[in-house]
Formats: structure tokens, sequence, C-alpha cells
């Protein structure tokens, strides 16, 4: 058997290789897996998990340099969120959420304390999507609006609502589902729609056509703008100085709601509780999911501001799920934030990222042919691939596949081989480690990364 050493020394036995083939044959015989063709995959069979590593079953060990899904915020297996499960399990496995549940009301009170100040109350959700799904619902409720407008680079979801105001490719196969998502550009200097020079032009010209966009589709037809705070899987586009500001006083003007989706920022990615408090910005409603537990047992919500809080009081809120605010998620979540407070998380996570991996990856422009861009905050940063610095043409085509993916495939696969599991969209590697990640090992992965970008280099023409 092939063994492992967990954080505490503690060595373990992983499964055989008969162990191993009846995960295979279990997942390609019974699993029907989001996002893919069926019989064009092979998914990885992951023995165990530790910290910031996993392991398959032949005792290969991974870097988790996606932290999952850029969830797993407190790693795997972090010892505190388990005992919290296993403690709640033993106690109140599970209560319907119209019965008051105290590890739900002290999540939720936790989560009002270090949201923006006017924001009391949260509704509970199974996961990011629904999140989103209701807050739009919230707002048009409000409003009494039915529009509501999203950015081309975004993503919000696959329920419904959520993959309609998507912005990405994963929405077309979808369409049409919710005919009240409108898009726009949102900023995105590297590759400005606006022809912008600097980030004041980027920011004052984005501004300027979201305000053209609300014009043309009706102020009074539009109930809410969502935005993800730095749009995550689509490119880490973090906003310009002004620009989330700039958005809030439109809103104000057009009496439109801002929902701010912090799904995958949310709780600790930049090295603040929500991303919204790095840009000084203030919306009527606020999406979570991933972090605020690392995904443990599935948890998501909105968090409320007074003002629309205040239309439900005496008006019914249309809308619940069976497992609102689960008391096993909830006490994972209660959890995650006294090991945030006891640990320095946010702290360390702004320190890692401007001491190491923002110096390192803006090395790398220098050091390599095939990088044109980087930019990010904290421990969420993307790195842009290229084929030529100078016409700044893709590595890979927009929303490449098969043969022309290769490029990309290519330095995933020398990144693994090295041991660290990259996140790749796309012209992108993006490097979200969790945020318990050793300095040692987030040097060691990042020089993993330096190293498979050779690869990518090989594919460049300047």
């Amino acid at each position: 058997m092939t063994e492992y050493t967990d954080r505490q020394g503690h060595t373990h036995a992983l499964p055989d290789a008969a162990a191993e083939a009846q995960v295979r044959a279990d997942d390609r015989a019974h699993v029907f897996h989001s996002w893919s063709a069926q019989g064009l995959i092979d998914p990885l069979p992951v023995a165990a998990g530790e910290g910031s590593t996993f392991w398959d079953y032949e005792g290969n060990a991974y870097l988790d340099f996606s932290s999952q899904l850029v969830n797993l915020n407190l790693g795997h297996q972090h010892p505190d969120l388990v005992a919290s499960i296993q403690q709640q399990a033993g106690r109140l496995a599970t209560i319907q959420p119209a019965i008051a549940s105290d590890v739900r009301g002290e999540l939720a009170r936790l989560i009002a304390e270090v949201a923006p100040d006017g924001f009391e109350k949260v509704f509970f959700t199974n996961g990011g999507a629904e999140a989103n799904e209701y807050a739009v619902r919230m707002a048009r409720q409000v409003t009494g609006r039915r529009k509501v407008l999203s950015m081309y680079r975004s993503y919000h979801g696959s329920t419904s609502t959520a993959i309609s105001l998507t912005g990405d490719p994963r929405r077309w196969a979808n369409d049409p589902s919710d005919i009240g998502a409108v898009r726009f550009f949102g900023p995105y200097l590297y590759r400005s729609p606006f022809h912008s020079e600097t980030l004041e032009q980027e920011s004052e010209r984005a501004l300027a056509h979201l305000e053209q966009t609300i014009l043309l589709e009706g102020p009074s037809t539009i109930a809410a703008i969502i935005i993800e705070t730095v749009v995550g899987t689509n490119g880490v586009l973090v906003p310009p100085p002004g620009y989330l500001q700039g958005v809030r006083e439109l809103c104000d003007r057009f009496g439109i709601l801002y929902i701010a989706d912090e799904v995958m920022v949310g709780f600790g990615r930049l090295g603040e509780w929500f991303g919204i408090d790095a840009f000084g910005a203030r919306p009527d409603l606020i999406t979570f999911a991933k972090g605020v537990n690392s995904g443990y047992v599935p948890l998501g919500g909105v968090v409320i501001s007074d003002r629309v809080a205040e239309f439900f009081d005496r008006t019914a809120f249309p809308g619940g799920l069976t497992y609102s605010g689960h008391p096993l998620a909830c006490a994972a979540g209660v959890a995650t934030f006294e090991v945030f407070r006891r640990d320095g998380i946010l702290e360390r996570v702004r320190d890692l990222g401007e001491r190491i991996v923002e110096p390192t990856l803006r090395g790398w422009v220098e050091s390599h042919p095939s990088v044109g861009e980087v930019r990010g905050r904290g421990l969420f940063w993307a790195v842009e691939l290229v084929r030529d610095k100078e016409t700044r043409e893709p590595l890979v085509p927009f929303n490449a596949a098969g043969a022309d993916a290769a490029p990309m495939g290519a330095f995933a696969a020398a990144a693994k081989k090295a041991g660290v599991w990259p996140f790749v969209h796309f012209n992108r590697t993006h490097i979200a480690p969790p945020l318990v990640i050793s300095e040692d090992d987030l040097v060691r992965g990042l020089s993993v990364i330096d190293e498979a970008l050779t690869v990518a280099d090989a594919y460049t023409t300047s």
C-alpha cells in the first residue's frame, strides 16, 4: 500500500489498486458529470486530502492551486471544520428552515457583523447559483421591474436565471432561459473594448457604456445590476479605481439595486471578509457561498441590506428551500469564523499576496514570452498567456476545445506531472491555493508553475 503523511506528521495508508479500479468503474458506469461529454473524460480518482495537498490512489501528491473550485479556503480536512460537523451531527443533524436553529442564527449574526453597516439579515441557500437566483428575485419584488444587467465576462451559476445572467459560453446552450437578462461590457484594460490606455480611462468609459446601456434598455424596466466584485473564472478582472462607486451612483440615479456576487471572492480570498471591502463599494445585496465554510457541506446565501429587508416586513418573500441554513453546513460556517480570527487568515492572505505572489508573478511577465499580463489581489491571481506580447493574441482561441486548446493542455499536464493541480480557463492559469497554504508550499507551487510556463513559451511567435 502507498502511504501519505498528514500535517501532524501521522502516516496513513492509501487504498490499493483494486479500490482505485472500483472507483473508476463506478464513476464511468454511473456518474453523469457536469459540463462534459461523458465519453471524452477520465476523472482522476482522489483518495485523500490534507491541508493544501491531495493524493491519488497511486500516492501522487498534488498541491491544490485551484482550491478545488476556488471554494476550499481552509484546505482539505481542516480539523476544526470536521469536528464542528461531527459535533453538530451528534446533537441535531438537521431541522427545517421554518424552525429557529441556534447554529443557523449564530452564523447569520457572525456574517452580519462583518458585512457593511446596514446589512443585518441573511437568507441561506445551498450554494452560489441559488444565492444569485434569490437575490434577483428579491430585487424584482422590491422594484417591481424585470430586467437584470450583467457582464459578458461573468459566471453567476447554472440554474435558470443564473445561467441567463452568465456572460461566458456556458450560457449559449441554455438560452433562452430568463428573457430579462441583459449584458454589458465590464472593464478589462488589457483587452479594452473601449480602446482605453489607462485604468482611469477604462473606468470612465466602462461607466459611460453602462449608462448608455441603462438608458437604451429603459431605466424603469431594470431591477438590478449584478457584478462579480472581482470577476472570477473569466479572468480575475479587478475593477479599476472608481468603477464600483460609479455603478453605485448609476443605481442610485435610476432606482436600480446593485447585487455584489461574492460567491468566489467572499470570506478571505482577497484578504477581506467581503471583496467589496477592498474597493469601498456599497451594494444592496451580497451573495456568498464557497468560502463561507469551504464547501464542507453545501451552503450559500444572500446578505440583505436593511432597506431591502424592510420591504419584506409586511410582504411575504416568495421563495424557500428545504435545506436552507442546514445545521451541519452552518456549524462549519461558525467554525470558519473561529479559525479566521484565531489564525489571522485575512492578514496572512494579504501578506502572502503582497510579499510572495505579486512580485513572483510580475517577474514572469519579464521572464516568459507567453505571459502577457498578471493581475489579482490576495490569493487570487490570473496569468494571461499569449502567443505574441505585441499583438496580445491569446495562447489559445476564445472558448477553444480539442486540438485548439492543446497549448493550455500541455501547460496543465506539465504542472500536474510536477505535483501542482492548476486552475486553467481559456488562455489563463489562475493562482488560487487554499488560504492556509504554508509559505514553503506556496513558493514551491509557484516554482512549478514557473517551470511549466516554459511549455507555453514554446508556442509563442515573438
